[in-house]
């Protein structure tokens, strides 16, 4: 894991532009910590900063190949887990390798099948290769965006990087928010729509997509995409089939030339993989150690709720110690959540979850004083169909992104100038019709089948982003590398076409999931029910943001005050506005973000 910036110019010449290529690689310094690099010819400038994790010595970016008049350069972030498959093949096409690093396995899988590389690639990738023969730049990134990946395009000049505050880093982009932009940070808010980097002309390449740059200009085009068929097998022959494919997807991430550990929130996707990688481990001779985050008090302040069951801790210790983990718990207390509130803002470069992300900033930087990579449990919801929103009728009769039910928009607290202008109802409107234009559809299909189609789409594209985006940012902001086996595209792929009483079977949530770990994950989280990642519930916190949020409203010029309408804001404080006190406590931790994000990255709303 690392972070790439560059340059692409074809009408200067970029060799002496070091000074700006280390400014852009500096911003990015904590996604990695061991070591940077550059390379520059006329008209590319690439940058890299590397965390090592395979191949201390061989790894070194940006890597160069030649062969007579060709020569290619590539910075590449991510792990490709089916490299040494690759390598093998490669071989027999009769490349000669010099490293046992998956970047330049990767480097020659570009030189064998240019614009289809990505194709044959099982990984968590976002790379960028330049071919000075051709005078082409080619970017991609992995199939469900487990590796963020941003651009812009100013004047002549192709500008790229892991994070946006790389590209806010080169002296031709400036800051700026439009219509769009605020309508995305009020509007949608961190479950941002694909492809848009929110910032004024600065955008993602999606998910799936690879891009090529040259003197014609920018082409974007899919290589992966879910692709709607009828399901021929059994329920029996599906459960044989996820289980081969966990282990095998396991097992690939466990390489790792440093200490890797493991997530375990004592729900069944994360212990699933725990049980799997802690027999493995015992077969090499070793422990797996794992971690998990609680709260100061969180027996007394507990109440359930619909994504909220109960509490993970006891669930924790069980599965700890029927696999035989060492397990590591990290406590956190409410004002060390409200004392580390914008750690998280500044990672994303974007407003986010508050409190739900601080924890996880919190979190991984203790698991980084132990090692360097970890396992997690992402995407197993959105794959298998875990929210209550893929069963309950109230959700799946909505008529817009299902997840709207169970928060408050933001835009609720806006002044009417910025309502006018935004028109937010009217933006998660088209965003909503957009997501569900893409849906690929399967002839035949009944209406209720359709919709959850639909539903399994929306998640995949539009949720499971927003989740990976916060698990790769407040791990990298650490330098550490976090797996998501559940993430593997054969698994999203198989299960995409699995219909939902298959997925459902037994009358539970994940039902199929649940058969595939039989005997593998022990019967008291096997058969739990689905409970969401924590929050604190101490209403100190509330408390602390409040108190936070009323200091913004009583200080001139702050920028958040041109917004919202400040006596909105303080009927919720007051109590007086039909708001759970949760809410209320997610409403001021994202105003609180969005006023510091307008002021530290000093935007120009425009």
């Amino acid at each position: 894991m690392c972070g790439i910036a560059g340059w692409i110019d074809f009408t200067r010449q970029l060799n002496g532009e070091q000074a700006t290529l280390k400014k852009m690689a500096d911003s990015i310094e904590h996604r990695g910590p061991d070591a940077e690099g550059f390379w520059m010819t006329d008209h590319a400038a690439l940058a890299h900063r590397r965390l090592i994790v395979i191949d201390p010595d061989g790894g070194t970016q940006p890597m160069i190949y030649r062969d007579g008049e060709q020569l290619f350069a590539i910075t590449f972030n991510g792990e490709i887990y089916n490299y040494k498959e690759l390598k093998q093949v490669l071989e027999q096409k009769g490349h000669r390798f010099q490293t046992t690093s998956d970047t330049e396995v990767l480097l020659h899988a570009y030189i064998e099948w240019k614009e289809d590389c990505a194709k044959y690639l099982n990984g968590i990738f976002a790379f960028g290769i330049w071919d000075e023969y051709k005078q082409q730049f080619f970017m991609a990134r992995d199939h469900l965006g487990v590796k963020p990946l941003f651009y812009a395009q100013r004047e002549q000049s192709f500008i790229f990087g892991s994070e946006i505050k790389a590209i806010l880093a080169h002296p031709m982009v400036d800051a700026e928010i439009d219509k769009e932009g605020l309508a995305e940070i009020f509007a949608i808010g961190p479950m941002r729509t694909p492809g848009v980097g929110v910032f004024r002309n600065i955008h993602e390449l999606r998910p799936g997509h690879f891009m090529v740059y040259n003197k014609a200009g920018l082409h974007i085009k899919p290589y992966w995409q879910l692709e709607s068929k009828p399901y021929e097998d059994t329920p029996e022959t599906s459960a044989e089939k996820i289980r081969e494919l966990l282990i095998d997807t396991v097992k690939r991430q466990l390489q790792s030339d440093m200490p890797l550990v493991s997530m375990l929130s004592g729900g069944l996707d994360s212990s699933a993989l725990v049980s799997i990688a802690g027999e493995m481990f015992k077969k090499e001779g070793k422990t797996l150690h794992t971690y998990s985050v609680d709260f100061v008090d969180s027996d007394k302040h507990f109440e359930q709720d619909l994504m909220h069951v109960n509490r993970d801790t006891p669930f924790v210790y069980k599965v700890s110690e029927a696999v035989g983990t060492v397990h590591h718990e990290k406590i956190l207390d409410t004002p060390e959540l409200v004392d580390h509130l914008l750690k998280q803002m500044h990672a994303r470069d974007l407003p986010g979850m508050g409190e739900m992300e601080t924890s996880l900033y919190l979190l991984f930087g203790e698991m980084t004083k132990d090692a360097t990579v970890s396992l997690s449990g992402e995407s197993a919801d959105e794959v298998f169909g875990g929210y209550p929103w893929f069963y309950k009728e109230e959700f799946l009769n909505a008529d817009t992104f299902p997840w709207r039910y169970t928060g408050v928009g933001t835009y609720n607290v806006l002044n009417q100038e910025t309502l006018e202008y935004i028109q937010p109802e009217a933006y998660i409107n088209r965003r909503y019709r957009e997501a569900i234009s893409e849906v690929p559809r399967l002839e035949g299909e009944d209406k209720i089948d359709t919709r959850r189609r639909e539903m399994q789409y929306l998640n995949l594209t539009r949720f499971l982003p927003f989740l990976l985006d916060r698990k790769d940012r407040m791990s990298m902001a650490h330098g550490f590398e976090v797996r998501v086996p559940f993430c593997d595209y054969r698994i999203a792929e198989y299960l995409w076409n699995v219909p939902w009483e298959v997925k459902a079977i037994d009358g539970r949530e994940k039902g199929i999931l649940r058969r595939a770990v039989d005997g593998i994950l022990i019967d008291a989280v096997r058969t739990r029910k689905k409970s969401a990642y924590p929050f604190n519930q101490n209403p100190a916190y509330l408390k602390g943001v409040a108190s936070w949020m009323n200091t913004i409203l009583n200080t001139a010029d702050e920028p958040v005050l041109q917004l919202i309408d400040k006596q909105k804001i303080s009927a919720v404080m007051d109590g007086k506005a039909d708001l759970d006190s949760q809410y209320a406590a997610r409403l001021f931790d994202y105003l609180i973000q969005v006023n510091e994000w307008l002021k530290k990255y000093q935007i120009k709303i425009v």
